[in-house]
C-alpha cells in the first residue's frame, strides 16, 4: 500500500487535517523552546551517548536517502499487524525526527521537530515504549498533537539499537484512539524492528566494502604498518610468551603450575543496572572499569585472563614462577577497590545507581593453556579457580576476601580481618579473611594502599618465606 494514504479514522469518526501532525509537532517544539527560554537550547530528552549516537547515525548515510521498498513494506506491516492507521520508521537527528518509511502519513511529511516527537523519549531507553493513552501520560499529555489535531492518543515504538548500543531511531505505530496491543502484536513489532536493523547492518557492510575496494592498492609501508598492527593485536589477545609459542609451534602445550594466585572480581548490582541503563552507556561504564583494572594488574605483574559479563579474572605466577604473586594480587585488589570507590562517588553525584565491587583471591595449583583453533583464548583451570570464585561469591559488597592460603602469605604485611570458616561443596571448609589495608609501617599513605620502601625491603628479604598455615592470631586487634 502507498504511503500517500491520508490521515483517517474508523467510519463515523472525526477526520483530521493531513498537515496536522506537522503543525502540532512544530507547536510542541515551540512550547519546548519556551520552556527552555533564556538557555538557547530546545528541550527534549537525549540519550547518554548522544554525540557517539549521532556519529553512528550519520556514518550510515541513511538520513535524507531516497525511499526504499524494504523499509516501506515494514512500516505497512507494522501498521497492519497492530491494526493502527499509522506506521513509520524514523531516525532521530540532532534537531529532527526524519521519516525513512511511513504509512498513513501525508507524502509531503518527511520530518518533524525532535522536540515534538514521542520517539525522542523512546530512543533514550532500551525497551519498547507503549502509551495506551497519551492524554493520560504526564510526559505527553501537554503535547499539541495530543490536545489538538490530529488528537493522537495511542503510541507504541521500538528503539532501533545497533550492536554497538546506539539507538538510531524507532519503528512505531500510532492511533487516534486509546488502545492496547496484544502480546503477539508487540512481539511481531519487535521482530520487525530486527528486520530494520538487519537492513541497516547490510547498508553498513556495503559502505565498508566500498571503502575496502578503494584501499586495495596498498604501498609496502602500509602493508608493514598493518602487519605491525596485527602483531600488536595478537599481543593484546594473548600473553607474549604464549603468542610466540603459538607462532613457532602452531600450538600451546598445557602447563601445570604448582602455585598461582587467582583474583576474581564482579559487581554487585550490575544485573539491575543492566535492566535499566541505556546499552552503550552500560558498556562505556564497564569499559572504564576494565581499562583501569587492566592497567592495575599489569603494574603489579599479574596477567589478565578474561572477562565474563561484569566479572574480571586475573592471575599471578602463571607466566613467570616467583613467590610474590599472592602479595602482588593483594596490592592489585586494594587499588581496584580504590578505583571503583572513586567512580562510585562520581556516579552518585550524577544520580546514577552505584556499583559495589566484590573481590575473591586464592592461591593454589592451576593448569594453563590455549583452547580451540579459532579466536584463541588463553585460560586457566583447576580447583584454584573454583575456590577464588567461592571467595568472591561469599564476599561482602565493597570488600576483598582472601582464602587462608593467600592470608598466610599476606598476614605479615597487611591488616586482615577474620570472618570465620565457611563450608563449601564436598564437605570442604574454607577459612576466609577480609583484606583491609597495608599495615601502617609498610604504607606510604594513611589509607594503606600504597606500599613504601620498607615494604619493598621486607619483600626482598632472602630469609622471608610465606607461611602456608594459619598463625595463632590472624585478626586485627
Amino acid at each position: 500500500m502507498s504511503d500517500s494514504t491520508s490521515w483517517r479514522k474508523s467510519p463515523g469518526d472525526r477526520t483530521t487535517s493531513p498537515h496536522a501532525l506537522v503543525s502540532s509537532a512544530q507547536s510542541s517544539s515551540e512550547r519546548s523552546g519556551t520552556e527552555a527560554a533564556g538557555t538557547g537550547i530546545v528541550a527534549f530528552p537525549t540519550p547518554a551517548n548522544e554525540p557517539q549516537r549521532l556519529d553512528a547515525l550519520r556514518a550510515l548515510g541513511v538520513l535524507d536517502s531516497p525511499p526504499e521498498s524494504p523499509y516501506d513494506e515494514i512500516a505497512v506491516l507494522a501498521a497492519h499487524i497492530c491494526q493502527c492507521p499509522i506506521g513509520a520508521i524514523s531516525f532521530i537527528d540532532d534537531h529532527r525526527r526524519w521519516l525513512k518509511a511511513k504509512y498513513g502519513v501525508p507524502p509531503q511529511t518527511t520530518e518533524t521537530p525532535r522536540a515534538g516527537a514521542v520517539c525522542s523519549t523512546t530512543i533514550c531507553g532500551s525497551e519498547m515504549v507503549v502509551v495506551a493513552d497519551l492524554a493520560h501520560d504526564a510526559r505527553f499529555d501537554h503535547a499539541t498533537m495530543v490536545v489538538a489535531d490530529p488528537h493522537c492518543r495511542f503510541y507504541c515504538g521500538v528503539p532501533l539499537i545497533t550492536e554497538e548500543g546506539y539507538a538510531l531511531g524507532t519503528l512505531c505505530v500510532w492511533d487516534f484512539e486509546p488502545r492496547k496491543l496484544a502480546f503477539e502484536q508487540m512481539e511481531a513489532l519487535r521482530l520487525l524492528s530486527r528486520q530494520v536493523l538487519a537492513l541497516l547492518e547490510l547498508r553498513r557492510q556495503v559502505i565498508g566494502r566500498e571503502r575496502t575496494i578503494r584501499k586495495l592498492e596498498l604501498s609496502g609501508q602500509e602493508i608493514a604498518a598493518q602487519k605491525a598492527s596485527a602483531e600488536a593485536l595478537i599481543d593484546n589477545l594473548l600473553p607474549r610468551p604464549i603468542a610466540e609459542e603459538l607462532s613457532t609451534h602452531g600450538r600451546v602445550r598445557p602447563k601445570y603450575i604448582r602455585s598461582a594466585t587467582v583474583l576474581l572480581a564482579d559487581f554487585q548490582g550490575f544485573t539491575l543496572l543492566a535492566e535499566r541503563a541505556e546499552p552503550a552507556a552500560l558498556v562505556g561504564l564497564l569499559d572504564e572499569y576494565f581499562n583501569a583494572f587492566d592497567n592495575i594488574v599489569a603494574r603489579h605483574g599479574l596477567e589478565k585472563i578474561k572477562t565474563i559479563g561484569d566479572a574480571y579474572m586475573a592471575a599471578g605466577g602463571v607466566l613467570e614462577s616467583h613467590l610474590r604473586h599472592p602479595i602482588d594480587a593483594c596490592l592489585a585488589a586494594l587499588e581496584m577497590q580504590a578505583t571503583v570507590a572513586a567512580v562510585k562517588r562520581r556516579s552518585e553525584a550524577l544520580g546514577l545507581p552505584p556499583l559495589e565491587l566484590r573481590i575473591g583471591v586464592h592461591a593454589g595449583l592451576v593448569i594453563s593453556g590455549v583452547v580451540g583453533n579459532r579466536r584463541f583464548a588463553f585460560d586457566i583451570w583447576a580447583d584454584a579457580v573454583n575456590v577464588a570464585s567461592f571467595m568472591e561469591s561469599n564476599c561482602a559488597a565493597g570488600r576483598i576476601n582472601l582464602s587462608d592460603t593467600v592470608g598466610g602469605h599476606a598476614q605479615a604485611l597487611f591488616e586482615l580481618e577474620s570472618h570465620g570458616p565457611v563450608e563449601a561443596k564436598h564437605d570442604r571448609t574454607h577459612d576466609m579473611f577480609y583484606l583491609n589495608r597495608l599495615k601502617p609501617e609498610f604504607s606510604r599513605n594513611k589509607v594503606g594502599r600504597e606500599p613504601n620502601e620498607r615494604f619493598a625491603a621486607e619483600c626482598a628479604r632472602p630469609d622471608r618465606r610465606p607461611r602456608m598455615r594459619r598463625p595463632p592470631d590472624w585478626s586485627t586487634p
